[in-house]
């Protein structure tokens, strides 16, 4: 079992990348917040030398398909192979009124949007013409003075993140691995996610071992009793939050809470923050995250995995002791 953790220095993060290392991650990841998920791998890129570097997640829908090949074309050169493309879609209002760019027909755009990156990578590595003609993206311009050339590296893998099962299709038809969001549950997993990406391998001719598996894990833990506490308030905020998207409820329904995401929704627009957590009960926390003292993560975590899971990402929001999952790293590296 592969285990990763984020890096949170967005302008040091060359300490942290190597203590990760150091410890036995096997892959380090940035995500879209309130900095670039890029500029930091570029950094850790030069302060490490084995352990795996991605974004968890960019968003792909705030850039173009031209924009992220460079990018990941050049970071897969400075990690020397080590780089992974991670993309998510985000919501409709923040890409219009944050981003302010297109939103439309998202499954599709997200489609195209990786076999555009593809095709412009396959372009700089055969040197042919490019020519890419899509109902969104139309990428058909290449000169030699803009193409980089062959990587010494090979391009970098596509991962996905996906919650509904149109996303969760394209992701099992046209990426190369696929991240999990922390918003989810063994049952939804089981019932909803890899049914979705079977459909989608079916669909491009591959097979299950064709596509990697990222899960992304929210854990409530300690050392004793008042952290484990602590971790569980955090974790219902966290869970509060992600319940009042729309987008996230199919994974609520798969319980029979699907009437919990309107209520939560309305309560993020009445400013009602630090009340949406009286709504999340224990039996929510305890199905969406894995709940253990700190010695049992390791097995609980892989119970979730469930044999398709090849990485997983504890996702902890209550900490950033590095230190504390020492243990469990050890215990998943051995699995």
């Amino acid at each position: 079992m592969k285990v990763d953790a984020p890096l949170y220095s967005f302008d040091q993060p060359e300490d942290e990348v190597k203590s990760l290392e150091a410890k036995g991650y096997a892959g380090a990841f940035t995500y879209e917040g309130p900095h670039d998920p890029f500029f930091p791998l570029l950094l850790a890129s030069r302060a490490s030398e084995s352990i795996d570097l991605y974004t968890a997640v960019a968003i792909g829908f705030a850039r173009n398909p031209m924009i992220l090949a460079n990018i990941g074309w050049d970071l897969q050169a400075t990690t020397k192979g080590r780089f992974m493309l991670g993309l998510g879609t985000q919501i409709k209002p923040h890409i219009e009124k944050r981003f302010n760019m297109s939103w439309s027909k998202p499954a599709t755009r997200m489609k195209e949007m990786v076999l555009a990156i593809k095709e412009i990578w396959r372009t700089w590595e055969a040197n042919e013409r490019l020519d890419f003609r899509g109902e969104i993206y139309q990428n058909t311009l290449m000169t030699p003075m803009f193409n980089p050339g062959p990587a010494p590296y090979g391009p970098p893998p596509i991962f996905l993140a996906g919650v509904g099962p149109r996303m969760t299709e394209v992701c099992g038809e046209v990426a190369d691995g696929f991240l999990t969001h922390p918003f989810g549950t063994a049952k939804s997993f089981e019932e909803l996610t890899l049914p979705a990406l079977d459909r989608g391998l079916e669909a491009s001719g591959r097979a299950a071992s064709d596509l990697s598996i990222s899960l992304q894990l929210m854990i409530c833990s300690g050392r004793n009793d008042e952290e484990i506490e602590q971790s569980r308030q955090v974790t219902k905020q966290q869970i509060a939050f992600y319940g009042s998207t729309p987008a996230y409820k199919p994974v609520l329904d798969c319980h029979g809470w699907g009437d919990l995401q309107p209520e939560l929704n309305a309560m993020t627009k009445q400013g009602k923050w630090s009340e949406m957590n009286a709504l999340i009960s224990d039996e929510l926390v305890e199905s969406i995250a894995v709940c253990a003292p700190i010695g049992e993560v390791a097995e609980r975590v892989i119970e979730r995995c469930q044999g398709r899971a090849e990485r997983v990402s504890l996702v902890a929001h209550w900490t950033r002791d590095p230190d504390l999952w020492d243990d469990v790293v050890r215990d998943l590296n051995a699995s």
